[in-house]
């Protein structure tokens, strides 16, 4: 018996070891986060996510991004690359392949959809099914992690490379590495041109626009914080802290066309890694290990609502998030809510008349 535990015990030695040699794969830094905000108030719990309608649960799997046209077509994209629409009967049809990971869409004004694909760049499928690559890479650097977009009222498409270090298959290095390696794109179709507006982000996220078109919002998850660039007025290209110490990981942001934003949060701050961010040297060692031994997201539901002030009007929550978890992103029409989910099957659906009655 002793020497089968000398053995073991040897064993577990040699293990911590080879793990240290071991390089890492990140050169993390030290991140001090602010406490999280306490859940009271406007972001008090409550259980309006329960009335969540899920469409499609065996036809589209892992939507990060969803969209709905003038005709109340909805429309997402599947893990394996496929861009998919949820007719009005509830019929399904696969518009398009990418050959990557699809993640934000949204509508151009000449009817195509304008797609950020992880690994593909910066993509348009036109009305007719045809796929175009419009940008693979911006000043000579390429697009590592193409995640989100909004177009404004001039046709300018903002975007967001989230990292130019890791890709989107290793996003949770980014977040130990605590290193800001993401950046906001202006591209304008008509002429082609491209504009790092902001670089230097923390996991450069969800963008939107502002009703007045005077800023955009990009959304910094792991930092806690949405970033406001202003691209008309007095303060144009400037930027400067919308919201900052949220209580989860921002994802997606839109505007709800009421002059309010919507924010996905996909789960709520993470203890754990709140808590080993001081210290590089042991974040260094957890890069190397397996992913189930890095730290995981906490199952729940939460979306905010904010003003054009950076100010929380109210949550919807989903505590257990045994419902629909892991939301990443939010667009309203007609009075509902359409969400997509990173890791969940299929497409939510909430009526925004019953969530009321349950905060």
């Amino acid at each position: 018996m002793k020497k089968l535990i000398l053995g073991l015990v040897l064993l577990m030695v040699a293990a911590a070891g080879i793990l240290i040699l071991i390089p890492s794969p990140i050169d993390a830094v030290a991140y001090y986060p602010p406490s999280p905000p306490e859940l009271t108030g406007p972001l008090a719990v409550n259980q309006a996510l329960d009335q969540i309608e899920v469409l499609a649960t065996d036809s589209i799997h892992g939507a990060e991004d969803v969209d709905v046209d003038r005709l109340g077509h909805i429309y997402g994209a599947t893990e394996d690359g496929a861009i998919m629409r949820v007719n009005t009967d509830g019929t399904l049809e696969t518009l398009a392949q990418t050959g990557g990971r699809p993640l934000g869409l949204h509508w151009d004004a000449q009817g195509n959809l304008i797609i950020c694909d992880a690994f593909k760049g910066l993509l348009s499928l036109s009305p007719q099914g045809t796929l175009k690559t419009l940008l693979t890479e911006v000043d000579g650097q390429p697009l590592v992690f193409t995640d989100d977009l909004e177009i404004a009222a001039d046709g300018t498409i903002y975007f967001t490379d989230a990292s130019t270090r890791f890709d989107q298959k290793h996003y949770i290095l980014d977040m130990l590495e605590a290193r800001p390696w993401g950046r906001l794109i202006a591209y304008t179709p008509a002429t082609g041109a491209t504009k790092t507006l902001l670089q230097g982000l923390y996991f450069a996220n969800g963008v939107a626009v502002s009703s007045n078109q005077d800023f955009v919002l990009v959304n910094e998850t792991y930092r806690y914080r949405i970033t406001r660039y202003w691209i008309s007025g007095p303060k144009q290209g400037q930027s400067d802290i919308f919201i900052d110490n949220l209580p989860g990981f921002p994802d997606g942001v839109s505007s709800s066309g009421r002059g309010t934003f919507w924010v996905a949060l996909p789960t709520v701050r993470n203890r754990q890694a709140d808590s080993m961010h001081p210290y590089p040297l042991v974040k260094n060692i957890v890069a190397k290990l397996p992913d189930f031994a890095r730290p995981q997201p906490q199952p729940y539901g939460l979306i905010l609502e904010l003003d054009e002030q950076g100010n929380i009007l109210r949550s919807l929550h989903d505590p257990e998030g045994d419902n629909f978890p892991i939301i990443t992103s939010v667009q309203e029409s007609h009075g509902k809510l359409y969400l997509g989910s990173l890791t969940s099957s299929g497409i939510g659906v909430l009526s925004l008349a019953g969530s009321d009655k349950q905060e």
